[in-house]
């Protein structure tokens, strides 16, 4: 994305319930401080003077955004290289970053690469850490390439769009665990103090067990990308990959991961199945690919409990981004408040930081050693999966079970990534009618 496009994206940044936040377009433009009832916090920074040398793949919006919290968190952090299927996304975030920056920004042309290629050049580079940022549908391919090559990785969620995928993550999520890497996902929300605080409360038992639960990521439309004359069709896609399932794996899962990642949070592993519905009524022209507009449904926990699941991105219409629990003494909006049935009522009132800037503190922190060690790739492949059996389940009208996405469905958009070396046409792909789309 463009670093204007992801500027749009503004209800990302808040919650209906807690602390809004900070939106990035605040940060970007003026905040290394973030105000917290009435009282100015300033960000915390890592300690440390070891140069950091942090490189880039993927240099649209979110990842132009990723590279500046990154040197947010941490003086001693450089941008040291650059990678984007596309030059003119490399020439965009290269001055957008020196215009930031200045110096700490210290990419030279021999560290900008392009092509789909340009994942290895800035791996073999003397980065310590690799951002990755490009559609979730190359995810797999550079995680896979960075944990061999030794790199510590921040990715953006989610991290891979079939179960193929998938597979490839948690493969190499066990390779960087036993490497002892840094990996840290762009679940921002874990990083959180409302969020640490109150699921760790519900976790010791503050409003009993857990019973049933709801999230919600309703919101209006976002960016989309005409295709010009001169474009194939594989340059269109990528550049418009919000609406390819084999690239973003569709809203339920580019998207909406972030509260479905709540609930695993708090329940405390994936669900065991889910049902659900889903179509596509009001974003029906070219432009919009093949994905759907709307979803809703029903986890299953393996204790037993529900969850509903909601998400959709339709103009005109009202919007909720939020989690809720219920349990057998109270309930919970996760992102900072709690009551129990006999009137008791608690509320998140401590520091909140930039969570997009504190999940890079702790990363850094684990990098160094001076806090914990942190690797986030297990428990953001099983949330991503979660969305993927929820999609399935919607696209095909059928009960999706964990075994089954896990260990059995032949799902594989991982292979096309794979194979794909050149511009040149690509059919899009039909969109899925439940009932007729067959489970694989």
């Amino acid at each position: 994305m463009e670093v204007e496009e992801v500027m749009q994206e503004k209800e990302r940044r808040k919650e209906t319930h807690g602390s809004e936040g900070c939106t990035r377009r605040d940060f970007i433009k003026f905040a290394l401080a973030t105000t917290v009832a009435g009282m100015t916090v300033p960000f915390v920074h890592a300690q440390g003077k070891e140069r950091l040398r942090v490189g880039l793949i993927g240099c649209g919006g979110r990842g132009t955004g990723a590279a500046l919290d990154a040197a947010a968190a941490d003086p001693a952090v450089e941008i040291y290289a650059l990678g984007d299927l596309f030059k003119d996304r490399v020439d965009g975030c290269l001055n957008h970053l020196k215009e930031r920056l200045k110096d700490r920004c210290n990419v030279t042309p021999d560290r900008c690469f392009t092509g789909f290629d340009n994942y290895k050049g800035v791996i073999g580079t003397d980065v310590d850490i690799v951002i990755l940022a490009t559609p979730p549908g190359f995810r797999p391919v550079h995680f896979r390439a960075a944990v061999e090559a030794g790199k510590h990785v921040f990715m953006e969620k989610p991290v891979a769009v079939c179960p193929a995928g998938a597979r490839v993550m948690l493969q190499y999520a066990q390779i960087s665990e036993q490497k002892k890497l840094t990996v840290v996902a762009g679940t921002q929300r874990r990083h959180d103090f409302g969020y640490r605080e109150t699921i760790n409360r519900i976790r010791e038992g503050a409003i009993g067990e857990i019973v049933a639960g709801y999230c919600y990521w309703n919101q209006g439309g976002l960016w989309a990308v005409e295709k010009r004359p001169e474009w194939t069709d594989v340059e269109w896609q990528i550049r418009n990959w919000l609406y390819f399932t084999w690239l973003s794996g569709d809203h339920i899962v580019e998207q909406h991961i972030h509260n479905i990642d709540i609930i695993n949070w708090v329940m405390g592993s994936p669900p065991a199945k889910a049902m659900g519905v889903g179509g596509r009524q009001a974003r029906t022209a070219p432009i919009y690919g093949h994905i759907y507009d709307h979803f809703a449904i029903e986890f299953e926990y393996p204790n037993g409990v529900r969850v509903l699941s909601m998400c959709r991105q339709i103009d005109g219409c009202p919007g909720r981004v939020t989690e809720y629990v219920v349990g057998t003494k109270g309930v919970s909006y996760p992102s900072g408040w709690l009551k129990t049935y006999d009137g008791q009522e608690w509320r998140y009132t401590g520091q909140r930081p930039n969570p997009y800037v504190q999940e890079w503190v702790h990363l850094i922190q684990s990098v160094r050693g001076t806090g914990p060690y942190v690797n986030e790739a297990r428990q953001v492949t099983e949330s991503t999966l979660t969305a993927i059996m929820g999609r399935m389940a919607a696209y095909t009208g059928q009960e999706v079970t964990w075994d089954f996405v896990l260990n059995k469905s032949r799902e594989n958009y991982l292979e096309r990534v794979e194979n794909l070396k050149e511009f040149g046409p690509m059919p899009v792909d039909p969109v899925a009618i439940p009932g007729k789309t067959k489970l694989i």
